[in-house]
């Protein structure tokens, strides 16, 4: 074994040409990889940097109601609101949005299963912020850096599909993100954008955080439901549908957080949106409704939506 041992070693020596004893290899040259100049950024077509959705995933700004205005959240909501339910349905039908929550199911349609005759019961908007899927982690980042969009388009997606309260459902163990999301809630009943007569626009429009227990089933839109009702998360068999028979009986319909965030700024921009990666940009713009989107410069060095309200 130790005559194996000293072949093995005296065969290392040979090959890195060391006639020394092995003391001496810390003194042998080592190539290093060469240096590499750091590519420029990235460019989708005709697009800006400046044209990004999620302004603020990397938390370098501030995620309250100050800064999130700052940003261009918030701007011309009731305009948006007041267009009606017809409309908002039809900007997300040509935006061509998907569901960002892995199904992909088209985003306007799915609104449209809500808009049925009313036979008496409430409806109900529920957001899917499990997020439990292992190495999953980009619903987090929104709820925790850029909270007020969420909120924004839990109301904006109220008003599509008629309903009178929104549930986010968010993992139990987000605690900073649950913390940021109720917070922003909070500033957002403060200011009157959510709750009695949101935005002044004459909708009445809830929202409510519901924390989760850490069960993975619950990712699942009917488990997320009994979960939501105080019953084991476990599925419900299809149909009924939760567009026919959902939260606590009613027509509901489930989204995803990222979802329901990128509606206001469909809706505000008036585009056609195409949803490539995770951090969403516009592919084309084409629309009749043009609200002017880059004008003064923020307190933050982006450019924000100038010459109309905000909400």
């Amino acid at each position: 074994m130790a005559g194996a041992l000293a072949r093995v070693i005296q065969g290392t020596k040979s090959h890195l040409g060391i006639v020394a004893p092995l003391t001496g290899v810390s003194n042998i040259p080592v190539r290093y990889q060469q240096t590499q100049t750091s590519p420029g950024k990235t460019k989708y077509g005709p697009l800006a940097d400046a044209d990004r959705i999620f302004t603020n995933l990397y938390g370098r700004h501030e995620w309250r109601l100050k800064g999130a205005m700052a940003r261009g959240d918030w701007y011309l909501t009731k305009n948006i609101l007041l267009k009606g339910t017809d409309w908002i349905v039809n900007e997300l039908k040509t935006s061509g949005l998907r569901g960002r929550g892995g199904a992909g199911f088209p985003t306007g349609m799915k609104w449209s299963f809500m808009n049925k005759p009313s036979d008496g019961r409430p409806k109900y908007l529920v957001v899917n912020a499990d997020e439990g899927e292992p190495g999953t982690c980009k619903d987090r980042e929104i709820m925790r850096h850029d909270p007020h969009k969420l909120i924004e388009g839990c109301l904006i997606a109220g008003k599509a599909m008629g309903a009178q309260a929104a549930y986010i459902y968010i993992r139990g163990e987000f605690y900073n993100e649950a913390s940021n999301l109720q917070v922003a809630i909070a500033e957002a009943y403060q200011a009157g954008l959510i709750g009695k007569n949101a935005c002044g626009s004459g909708y009445d429009f809830d929202v409510y955080v519901h924390r989760g227990a850490g069960a993975y089933i619950c990712g699942e839109e009917t488990a997320l439901i009994e979960s939501i009702e105080g019953k084991q998360g476990k599925p419900r068999l299809k149909p009924p549908f939760p567009a026919d028979v959902g939260l606590f009986g009613c027509p509901t319909t489930v989204n995803n957080v990222e979802t329901i965030a990128v509606a206001p700024t469909i809706c505000r921009r008036g585009a056609i949106i195409a949803v490539v990666t995770d951090l969403t940009f516009i592919k084309s713009f084409h629309s009749e409704t043009k609200y002017p989107i880059v004008k003064p410069k923020s307190s933050y060095g982006r450019n924000v939506p100038h010459g109309g309200e905000l909400c």
